[in-house]
């Protein structure tokens, strides 16, 4: 695994501090300058229950990141990850998106995985590892039989630079691709700061029976700390129009 996550510093075992578990350097969801939307929702988080501060356990958020991070009882809370993800303890979730098409407004409008043009377009899509088979869009189309067009782009991309998953978002906006399929936080958020226009769509069919489109997020604390599972979701139902007003400010497509 590429990354050696750093612990925060003496505040780490402080009770008057959130102690949340975050990547450094992903865009739009946290980094470690505070700027992502996860970054925010932490703070408003902290402030609702009555926290003095907001204390990180940096690490890369990749295979291996909740053994170092939660399980390592170096941190307390996860901010984002898939409601019910086996790994943790999951929140009931505070937000639900889809992955969606991007294109250059000036480009081809594509709205359906079974759009007769995808089988001659450019795709570009994110992958994990060297196999892309383990990616929802890639997934889709490898079952309609779309494969020698796709371009796979590493969700980790290069990580000693900023906003390594961008790439993808890039290609659409120099031409390299035709049309990216992204999921959908990642794709509003860099999308809007590209030079050239991009459009953004949904993707249909949503329900794929094995590759679906859509998913709801919670945020996870160790399996058997109910407690602080059952604060935390008070405080994201009374701090429900707040979250979501900020998941808006960063171009999250929310269903």
């Amino acid at each position: 695994m590429a990354g050696i996550g750093l612990l925060a510093g003496s505040a780490a075992g402080l009770a008057d501090a959130l102690r949340v578990c975050a990547d450094p350097n992903n865009l739009p969801y946290s980094n470690r300058q505070g700027e992502g939307f996860e970054n925010e929702i932490a703070r408003l988080l902290a402030a609702d229950l009555g926290r003095e501060s907001v204390d990180y356990t940096w690490w890369p958020q990749r295979r291996g990141f909740i053994r170092n991070t939660l399980r390592a009882q170096a941190c307390d809370v996860v901010i984002g990850v898939p409601a019910g993800y086996e790994l943790v303890q999951t929140t009931r979730p505070y937000y639900r998106s889809t992955y969606v098409f991007v294109t250059r407004k000036d480009g081809p409008r594509v709205a359906s995985l079974d759009d007769p043009a995808l089988r001659s377009l450019r795709i570009g899509v994110h992958v994990v590892g060297d196999d892309g088979a383990n990616v929802p869009p890639a997934q889709a189309l490898a079952e309609r039989g779309i494969v020698g067009n796709i371009r796979g782009y590493s969700i980790y991309g290069d990580y000693s630079r900023p906003d390594p998953p961008r790439a993808l978002i890039d290609a659409v906006a120099n031409g390299e691709i035709d049309v990216a399929i992204a999921w959908g936080p990642l794709a509003g958020y860099f999308a809007a700061r590209e030079p050239a226009p991009l459009e953004i769509t949904p993707v249909t069919p949503a329900g794929e029976r094995l590759a679906p489109m859509t998913f709801a997020i919670a945020m996870g604390v160790r399996r058997g700390d109910a407690g602080l599972r059952n604060s935390i979701e008070a405080a994201l139902e009374r701090r429900r129009q707040d979250i979501r007003a900020n998941l808006e400010r960063y171009g999250v497509p929310l269903l």
